[in-house]
């Protein structure tokens, strides 16, 4: 990769930082503040995110 290649993806990497961090950070607050925790959907979707991965691994052996 060309120097002026990392640094047009640095730039752009920067960017998405700066662009997307006050929506993160309000739905970090937003979190917080919230009075019932969906601890169950979290731990579905990691179950389905690893049984993805694991397909994935099984289909190109």
């Amino acid at each position: 990769m060309a120097l002026w290649e990392q640094l047009l993806a640095g730039a752009l990497g920067l960017l998405v930082i700066f662009v997307f961090f006050p929506g993160i950070k309000a739905t970090m607050e937003k979190s917080k503040n919230a009075e019932q925790k969906h601890w169950g959907t979290l731990i579905l979707l990691a179950i389905v995110l690893v049984a993805f991965v694991l397909l994935m691994i099984s289909s190109v052996q």
